[in-house]
């Protein structure tokens, strides 16, 4: 009886509190209004950005795992190439087709001998590397597209909010001077309209860097991954003779 009499309690004061909020939102001045609006307008957009950011990640990392963990089986290029084939288009499928594509336009610069097959020399190689770190920045590059967004709207929001606060305070003093009332009871709707913009531009910020911290975090690995699959590629043509 008395554990249903609290949540009762409890129910009953959260909706008064939320009431308040809504209350102290809808009376807040003009400019108050405009720097909520202004941080709805960056939390939809960084929302928006996480989402997709958290699909194309998840995507991403998938079809690479299930291509790299195959590849890793191959016992040539031509096994390489059918595999990339059959495998959903990733990162690594396009620095693997990069790749084919250099080999089929680059003439070996050691021709091919009665002990051994046609090769790259060492320069065509080091070739070979710039061009599979650059297809490497190209994806990594597509993968990050939008991420500085989060950290801009974490850094910029509670500022904002600062800003949308100190305008609030500066009107609710002005209030007072006019009203020729300093009481506790005339100073603190104001100060609390005002501190709303705060902690606005608080709930906006706080998930936005969260979020950029662990992408940026997961592209670095994934830049990492595709570092060690090209290495891993020229392994794969050096046990071939092809370098």
């Amino acid at each position: 009886m008395s554990a249903l009499l609290m949540l009762q309690l409890s129910t009953q004061g959260g909706e008064a509190a939320s009431r308040s909020i809504v209350g102290l939102i809808i009376t807040s001045d003009p400019v108050t209004k405009a720097v909520l609006l202004l941080l709805a307008v960056l939390s939809l957009l960084s929302w928006t950005i996480m989402f997709a950011k958290w699909r194309a990640f998840s995507t991403a990392e998938k079809n690479g795992e299930t291509f790299v963990r195959e590849f890793e089986r191959a016992r040539g290029i031509d096994d390489a190439m059918l595999l990339a084939q059959r495998s959903k288009p990733s990162a690594f499928t396009a620095v693997f087709s990069r790749a084919v594509q250099f080999l089929g336009d680059t003439k070996p610069a050691l021709a091919a001998t009665t002990d051994r097959t046609a090769r790259l020399s060492g320069s065509q190689v080091e070739a070979l590397r710039l061009v599979l770190d650059s297809q490497s920045g190209k994806e990594r590059e597509e993968l990050g597209r939008f991420i500085p967004w989060l950290a801009t709207v974490g850094s910029v929001s509670p500022l904002i909010g600062l800003f949308g606060t100190v305008l609030g305070v500066i009107e609710a003093f002005e209030g007072i001077a006019t009203k020729g009332s300093g009481n506790i009871g005339a100073v603190a709707p104001g100060i609390a309209t005002a501190l709303i913009a705060t902690a606005a531009a608080l709930a906006v910020a706080i998930p936005a860097a969260f979020a950029y911290n662990v992408y940026a975090a997961r592209l670095n690995r994934f830049d990492n991954e595709l570092e060690g699959f090209g290495s891993e590629l020229i392994a794969l043509m050096v046990r071939e003779g092809r370098i």
